[in-house]
């Protein structure tokens, strides 16, 4: 079996989860917690270095390091609050 996965977070990752409701936001920490393990997520369309989860009609965009084992955060929202917060980066 793999290691399991270090999570970090960068400042103000969850400014979007913060206006969703509360159940939504338990179902996106859930599945935070399952990249700790081996996660099939899909990697960022416009060449950007970001691997995105889906949650419903949520996402959660991440980057991998697969040498250190550690999966930093860096959105969670909405899929509409994704598409602004893509074009930002």
């Amino acid at each position: 079996m793999n290691a399991l996965y270090a999570l970090e977070f960068i400042e103000k990752w969850d400014a979007y989860l913060k206006k969703l409701d509360k159940p939504i936001q338990q179902k996106i920490r859930k599945k935070i917690e399952k990249l700790k393990i081996e996660l099939s997520a899909r990697h960022l369309k416009y060449g950007l270095n970001y691997f995105v989860a889906e949650v419903g009609q949520h996402r959660i965009c991440f980057k991998a390091n697969e040498t250190k084992r550690v999966k930093r955060v860096y959105f969670a929202g909405t899929h509409k609050d994704y598409e602004k917060w893509i074009k930002k980066q």
